[in-house]
Protein backbone atom coordinates (compact mmCIF):
# COMPACT_ATOMS: atom_id res chain seq x y z
CA UNK A 1 0.00 0.00 0.00
CA UNK A 2 1.33 3.42 -0.95
CA UNK A 3 2.13 6.06 1.64
CA UNK A 4 0.14 9.25 1.88
CA UNK A 5 1.96 12.56 1.45
CA UNK A 6 1.90 13.16 5.20
CA UNK A 7 3.24 9.68 6.02
CA UNK A 8 6.02 10.12 3.48
CA UNK A 9 6.94 13.53 4.94
CA UNK A 10 7.04 12.12 8.48
CA UNK A 11 9.27 9.27 7.36
CA UNK A 12 11.69 11.72 5.72
CA UNK A 13 11.43 14.03 8.76
CA UNK A 14 12.46 11.22 11.11
CA UNK A 15 15.40 10.35 8.87
CA UNK A 16 16.57 13.98 8.92
CA UNK A 17 16.08 14.38 12.68
CA UNK A 18 18.39 11.42 13.36
CA UNK A 19 21.24 13.57 12.03
CA UNK A 20 20.22 17.21 12.65
CA UNK A 21 20.12 18.38 16.26
CA UNK A 22 20.31 21.84 17.78
CA UNK A 23 22.40 23.18 20.65
CA UNK A 24 22.59 26.59 22.28
CA UNK A 25 25.63 27.46 20.14
CA UNK A 26 24.19 26.05 16.90
CA UNK A 27 20.38 25.79 17.12
CA UNK A 28 18.20 23.89 14.67
CA UNK A 29 16.30 26.06 12.18
CA UNK A 30 13.00 24.22 11.82
CA UNK A 31 10.61 25.13 9.00
CA UNK A 32 6.86 24.47 8.95
CA UNK A 33 4.93 25.07 5.77
CA UNK A 34 1.15 25.18 5.54
CA UNK A 35 -1.11 25.98 2.62
CA UNK A 36 -1.55 29.60 3.72
CA UNK A 37 1.69 30.48 5.47
CA UNK A 38 5.15 29.49 6.60
CA UNK A 39 6.88 29.63 9.96
CA UNK A 40 10.40 29.05 11.21
CA UNK A 41 12.02 28.74 14.60
CA UNK A 42 15.46 28.26 16.08
CA UNK A 43 15.38 25.42 18.59
CA UNK A 44 17.85 24.32 21.27
CA UNK A 45 17.15 20.57 21.43
CA UNK A 46 19.43 20.01 24.42
CA UNK A 47 17.41 22.35 26.65
CA UNK A 48 14.18 21.74 24.73
CA UNK A 49 13.37 25.41 24.16
CA UNK A 50 12.63 27.67 21.22
CA UNK A 51 15.13 30.52 21.09
CA UNK A 52 13.68 32.60 18.22
CA UNK A 53 10.54 32.17 16.15
CA UNK A 54 8.67 34.02 13.42
CA UNK A 55 5.98 33.32 10.86
CA UNK A 56 4.21 34.84 7.92
CA UNK A 57 1.22 35.58 10.19
CA UNK A 58 3.48 37.62 12.48
CA UNK A 59 4.74 39.71 9.55
CA UNK A 60 1.81 41.90 8.65
CA UNK A 61 3.84 44.02 6.21
CA UNK A 62 4.96 41.03 4.10
CA UNK A 63 3.05 41.15 0.82
CA UNK A 64 3.50 39.40 -2.50
CA UNK A 65 3.66 35.79 -3.58
CA UNK A 66 4.13 32.96 -1.10
CA UNK A 67 7.78 32.68 -2.12
CA UNK A 68 8.39 36.39 -1.48
CA UNK A 69 6.70 36.12 1.92
CA UNK A 70 8.84 33.08 2.77
CA UNK A 71 11.99 35.05 1.94
CA UNK A 72 10.79 37.90 4.18
CA UNK A 73 10.20 35.41 7.02
CA UNK A 74 13.76 34.12 6.58
CA UNK A 75 15.20 37.63 6.74
CA UNK A 76 13.11 38.48 9.82
CA UNK A 77 14.26 35.30 11.55
CA UNK A 78 17.90 36.11 10.78
CA UNK A 79 17.47 39.62 12.22
CA UNK A 80 15.92 38.25 15.42
CA UNK A 81 18.70 35.67 15.66
CA UNK A 82 21.35 38.38 15.31
CA UNK A 83 19.74 40.32 18.18
CA UNK A 84 19.82 37.13 20.26
CA UNK A 85 23.50 36.60 19.39
CA UNK A 86 23.00 33.56 17.14
CA UNK A 87 25.17 33.35 14.02
CA UNK A 88 25.08 29.66 13.01
CA UNK A 89 22.23 27.20 12.67
CA UNK A 90 21.55 23.67 11.44
CA UNK A 91 18.84 23.69 8.76
CA UNK A 92 15.93 21.29 9.29
CA UNK A 93 13.61 21.25 6.29
CA UNK A 94 11.17 19.09 8.29
CA UNK A 95 10.61 16.55 5.51
CA UNK A 96 9.69 19.13 2.88
CA UNK A 97 11.54 19.27 -0.42
CA UNK A 98 14.28 21.92 -0.54
CA UNK A 99 12.46 23.80 -3.26
CA UNK A 100 10.13 26.76 -3.59
CA UNK A 101 9.08 28.32 -0.28
CA UNK A 102 11.49 26.27 1.85
CA UNK A 103 14.43 27.27 -0.36
CA UNK A 104 13.28 30.92 -0.37
CA UNK A 105 13.14 30.95 3.43
CA UNK A 106 16.65 29.47 3.63
CA UNK A 107 18.01 31.99 1.12
CA UNK A 108 16.33 34.85 3.02
CA UNK A 109 17.90 33.68 6.27
CA UNK A 110 21.30 33.53 4.58
CA UNK A 111 20.83 37.06 3.20
CA UNK A 112 19.97 38.21 6.72
CA UNK A 113 23.31 36.91 8.01
CA UNK A 114 22.51 33.45 9.36
CA UNK A 115 25.05 30.76 8.45
CA UNK A 116 24.18 27.10 7.87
Amino acid sequence: MALTKLQRRHRIKNRIRKVVSGTAAKPRLSVFRSNKGISAQLIDDVAGITLVATSSAALKDAKGTKIEVAAAVGKALAEKAAKAGIENAAFDRNGYLYHGRVKALADGAREGGLKF
